[in-house]
């Protein structure tokens, strides 16, 4: 039997310091709940390379109607949440911004995509504005001139990831969380539970209930049975940061997307002059090299969509990694293991997802009830069990 120590227990375990684990225990810790947060670099991870476009409208795709309505409801309630998180953290400002998104076509194909990917976006009830070539430029003069059409989405806003990071931190240790700066080197189970987790300082934290928030490498914890999560994959994304001149300013005034050659692409502006654009989606296991092919591919359809890009000087190249569940879809909730809750999975979503994500998990610590928004994303979703009962279901 695992020896816990006394003077590390707690009521709930965050294994993971990106920005949903410190979310989570944030919101855990409002509740009056004794966290601990366990990572070597807490405030690290796929966090400070994602963009941080809010676009649960936009990157919305045929099927994932249960996600979009989650995406909505973590994007309303961004505005409050990034206020909160400034006066908790003693007024660090978290890059929000509600400056609408447009996506546009670049040819005729992209052009028919995006009518039908409007017309679905009606059927939804969605707020999304057909756009000429001609309204797109007039929005952003800066396109190219063969744009061809596109959407606005006037609610689809932009959060700067790495501030978010930076305001979590405080925040959490004001409201009373515990960050302990060590990894986590085995789950700790005992009578078919989750107790805690064994450290890599050789600590061992105890706890009622264990959150893994570790992104790609959630299902790979010493410790955890099989079968319990199902295999979260990392997907590379590599993204540039480029900063734009004070004579060049406005260059863009809201996100801009595209498929270009069969590729997403989005361009990001913050209000300082930095500009994101990404982000390429690779399966390349955990690898995070930042490759000349992915900068030049990044660039050349930059350019293709803007292309006064090419004048901006190149601030930083960087890459990370998207944690993807078998269907791409969050894995939010209590797991096959009783004690052990799952807040991973997020792939392209993590940024967007953060606010809601906090909520409904620790809505669930707290009272022990999964929030009905949540439920569609149950990690036991990919048991044989589950399976079984889904194709009765449909039969």
């Amino acid at each position: 039997m695992t020896r816990l120590l006394p003077d590390a227990r707690a009521d709930v375990l965050v294994i993971g310091g990106g920005i949903i684990g410190l979310a989570v225990a944030w919101r855990t810790a409002q509740r009056g709940l004794r966290t601990v947060v366990v990572d070597p670099s807490p405030g690290d991870g796929a966090g400070r390379v994602a963009a941080g476009m809010l676009a649960p409208v936009t990157e919305l795709q045929y099927g994932e109607e249960p996600l979009l309505r989650l995406g909505v409801a973590s994007n309303r309630r961004y505005a409050d949440f990034a206020a909160e998180l400034a006066e908790a953290s003693g007024g660090l400002d978290t890059g929000y911004r509600a400056c609408g998104t447009i996506a546009v076509a670049l040819d005729s194909d992209d052009r028919a995509e995006l009518r039908e990917l409007h017309a679905f976006h009606l059927r939804l009830g969605l707020d999304s504005t057909w756009l000429t070539g001609r309204e797109a430029r007039k929005l952003e003069p800066m396109l190219a001139p063969g744009v061809r059409g596109g959407l606005h989405v006037a609610d689809d806003h932009q959060v700067d990831p790495r501030r978010l990071l930076t305001a979590l931190l405080p925040a959490g240790e004001r409201a009373g969380v515990t960050v302990r700066r060590a990894g986590a080197v085995e789950l700790l189970v005992e009578g078919g539970r989750a107790v805690g987790a064994r450290l890599s300082t050789g600590e061992s934290v105890g706890a009622d209930q264990v959150v893994l928030a570790a992104g790609p490498h959630s299902h790979r914890l010493p410790g955890l049975p099989e079968g319990v999560l199902p295999a979260v994959r990392p997907v590379k994304g590599q993204v540039l940061r480029l900063r734009v001149p004070d004579a060049y300013r406005p260059f863009l005034s809201r996100n801009v997307r595209a498929v270009v050659r069969g590729g997403h692409l989005y361009l990001v502006p913050r209000e300082n002059g930095e500009l994101v654009i990404g982000a390429t989606t690779e399966e390349q296991g955990y690898d995070t090299t930042v490759t000349a092919g992915g900068v030049y591919e990044l660039l050349r359809d930059a350019h293709e969509l803007v292309p006064g890009i090419t004048e901006l000087p190149l601030l930083e190249t960087s890459a990370g990694l998207r944690p993807g569940s078998p269907d791409n879809a969050p894995l939010l909730g209590p797991t096959a293991l009783p004690g052990l809750v799952a807040a991973t999975g997020h792939y392209r979503n993590g940024v967007l997802l953060t606010p809601v994500t906090a909520d409904l998990v620790s809505e669930y610590l707290a009272t022990g009830e999964l929030p009905e928004l949540a439920q569609p994303f149950s990690p036991t979703r990919f048991s044989p069990d589950s399976a079984r009962s889904t194709t009765k279901a449909l039969a």
